[in-house]
């Protein structure tokens, strides 16, 4: 009596015996997946860059004393520098506006404010696409699944066997479908949850260097009115070379 080996359906071997949709829905949900550990070692890399610069930028607006030293510290340093520019251009073009600190506090706030929510975007640009791969990737699965169980009951149907060693091989290639679909959406998910809180983090590290640009802000501005209390007249609007003191 000859022993018959046990056939073995490995996810290769029922990949490739899976029929054209099920094979395009295997192969679809494949690519998602690669695509989601791609944003996520791309975007960690960027994140980690993002909060160092951060850091530093901090530290120098921190350690700065004016404005004027807050823009030498950020030089390099991306949304930093771009704070610290957007209040010196906005005061320079209120340098003709006499007695308006606090019209120019409000116009600064508000144009940081429109520079804090763009870097909020940019940072969060591309985890998108985790979001819709994990919400879409089980139902992709679930339509090859139903796909593939209706072409093997329909091959069934025509062979007129009901053997369950026949059925068996169809349903199998058709829930892995299913399998891929959540082997793509779980990773997806985790995924995004864990960018949005680095990226919440790096939100609240410009939301400090918008505090403490405004912070330079308020204190060029008090000594302005210091020098112009002591009977001094400073133009806080140009530049720190050309800045004239009069009344000396």
């Amino acid at each position: 009596m000859t022993d018959l080996a046990p056939i073995s359906y490995s996810p290769w071997e029922m990949f490739l015996n899976a029929g054209p949709v099920v094979r395009c829905v295997m192969i679809l949900l494949i690519v998602a997946s690669l695509l989601t550990w791609t944003i996520f070692l791309a975007k960690s890399v960027e994140l980690l860059r993002v909060r160092v610069r951060l850091f530093r930028a901090e530290q120098a607006l921190e350690q700065a004393n004016t404005l004027d030293l807050g823009e030498e510290g950020t030089r390099h340093n991306g949304i930093a520098h771009t704070l610290v520019m957007a209040a010196e251009t906005e005061r320079k073009r209120s340098a003709d506006i006499p007695d308006d600190s606090e019209g120019l506090k409000e116009r600064i706030v508000l144009h940081l404010e429109r520079l804090e929510a763009a870097e909020g975007r940019r940072l969060m640009r591309g985890t998108g696409v985790l979001a819709t791969i994990g919400a879409t990737s089980p139902f992709i699965g679930l339509f090859g699944t139903v796909w593939g169980i209706m072409t093997a009951f329909t091959g069934i149907a025509a062979s007129k066997a009901t053997s369950l060693a026949v059925v068996a091989p169809g349903i199998a290639e058709a829930l892995l479908a299913t399998a891929l679909g959540l082997v793509a959406a779980i990773p997806a998910v985790v995924i995004y949850n864990h960018l949005a809180r680095q990226t919440a983090s790096c939100r609240a590290q410009v939301a400090d260097l918008t505090a403490l640009v405004m912070r330079l802000v308020s204190r060029d501005l008090g000594r302005m009115q210091a020098l112009t209390a002591s009977g001094q007249v400073v133009r806080f609007g140009a530049s720190r070379d050309s800045r004239s003191v009069a009344g000396e």
